[in-house]
């Protein structure tokens, strides 16, 4: 049996994991390359696999860098299953649609799609649907759990048990793990044990802030905005993100934390993703099942405003100061972000809070690096706004909590770890940091190298 990455080998975009024996092959994930450009040339690539040979995929969540590639592997000939949760389902449906129409959008640019409507639906019309900690036979050679990866609504892990040579071996795939406690979800689970882990490493040799600590901060810079009469942006991803800052303001506001300012949520599809998350209060920590349960509507709050349409984001800008503007995408790779910092990064007054991830060539690493001048839809943009960064609202685990999350294998201790999904000192640090504390094999996997396990 061998595995191989085609995807987030010492980066953190494109997850995509192959395994293959003589009697299957699978993917994990089917994820897009994210950077400057949504639609990268890295994502029209053929894939090194024949899609037709692909047996199923099991999917782990509904991020564009796990989900993103899965119509083209349809569009070039992949029939099989694909398992995931059903919040996984509905949120990738939006997330495939909406990159489409970024593509269309683009299409004079890329010169050709990557994948059309029918490719879409084709994936849809794959998908199957599982509930955390059932076991399901996929075939005679393979059996499945997910558990509750805790990252967005509907992530998952997937404990994969396979029968070869009349023994069983046990791989656990991480996905995307999260940084607990995060409001709306569920903690992170945990397994008891492993033959083979693949794990990530976002935030591999890196802490998290505390998270009231954090939460104190972020406090302390809207109360700076609303003193300045100035104009706060938090670029969001649409799913998760956008939910848990919509979460946290909904608290500051209602416990008068901080006075009524005007408020935008400024993402078509994480307006959309909020239909979503209504529908799945099953997947909902007891926390925030006990507030709605109260009567509190936890996305809906005095003086936010939704905005659907362009000519409501538009008029934003006319709204005078101060005021608070949430928008898409979260690491300002596109978006209506891109317009609103473009208006607004040149006055020394305007607040930045970048609180996700930003990848490499991405506008919110050049932000969250320093830089004086950034290029914003082929305009020069001098930046004199305060960028701020905060760690605690990551929906990724840190190091010490990917330790914590591998000090729970203990039943079947590792013999393998592979270390992906993380830019490769942060990979590095996680390997090193692991080193002190497990006998296993660590491993950070070349790109499209096949491993034996």
């Amino acid at each position: 049996m061998k595995i191989s990455f085609h995807g987030a080998c010492k980066e953190v975009t494109g997850s995509c994991i192959l395994v293959e024996s003589d009697n299957f092959k699978f993917l994990v994930d089917c994820g897009s390359f994210q950077g400057q450009e949504f639609s990268s040339d890295r994502n029209a690539q053929d894939f090194i696999f024949d899609p037709k040979l692909i047996d199923f995929v099991l999917l782990t969540h509904s991020h564009l860098d796990h989900c993103g590639r899965l119509p083209k592997l349809f569009q070039e000939g992949f029939r099989g299953m694909i398992y995931c949760t059903r919040p996984t389902k509905d949120l990738v449906y939006l997330i495939l649609m909406d990159a489409l129409k970024i593509m269309k959008d683009k299409e004079s640019i890329n010169k050709k799609l990557q994948y059309t409507l029918k490719d879409v639906e084709g994936v849809m019309n794959l998908i199957k649907c599982l509930d955390y900690n059932d076991d399901f036979d996929v075939n005679k050679f393979v059996r499945i759990r997910l558990k509750d990866a805790g990252h967005i609504l509907g992530s998952a892990f997937f404990e994969v048990y396979i029968k070869e040579n009349n023994k069983e071996k046990k791989i656990v795939f991480s996905g995307d793990l999260g940084n607990p406690p995060t409001p709306i979800i569920r903690d992170t689970e945990f397994s008891d044990g492993a033959d083979i882990v693949v794990v990530e490493s976002t935030y591999g040799g890196l802490l998290h802030e505390d998270k009231e600590i954090g939460k104190s901060a972020i406090k302390n810079v809207i109360l700076e905005t609303i003193k300045n009469k100035s104009v706060l942006i938090v670029p969001v991803f649409a799913v998760e993100r956008s939910q848990e800052v919509l979460y946290e303001l909904n608290n500051l506001v209602e416990n008068n934390l901080i006075p009524e300012v005007p408020m935008f949520f400024d993402s078509p599809m994480g307006i959309n993703a909020i239909d979503i998350y209504r529908k799945y209060l099953d997947f909902y920590d007891e926390d925030t099942k006990k507030l709605i349960d109260s009567g509190d509507d936890i996305f809906i709050f005095p003086k936010m405003k939704y905005t659907l349409t362009p000519f409501e984001s538009k008029k934003i800008n006319n709204t005078q100061a101060p005021k608070i503007i949430l928008a898409g995408s979260g690491m300002c790779n596109g978006g209506r972000v891109l317009h609103h910092l473009k208006f607004n990064l040149s006055n020394p007054k305007t607040n930045v809070m970048l609180l996700s991830f930003q990848a490499k060539d991405t506008l919110g690493r050049k932000l969250m690096e320093g830089e004086k001048n950034v290029l914003i839809n082929e305009v020069d943009v001098e930046v004199r706004a305060k960028i701020s960064v905060f760690g605690c609202f990551s929906s990724h685990a840190d190091e010490k909590k990917l330790e914590n999350w591998l000090s729970s294998f203990t039943k079947i201790k590792p013999k393998t770890i592979f270390i992906n999904h993380g830019e490769e000192d942060r990979s590095i640090a996680l390997q090193n940091n692991l080193k002190k504390t497990t006998k296993a094999k660590i491993l950070i996997p070349e790109f499209g190298v096949k491993y034996n396990i």
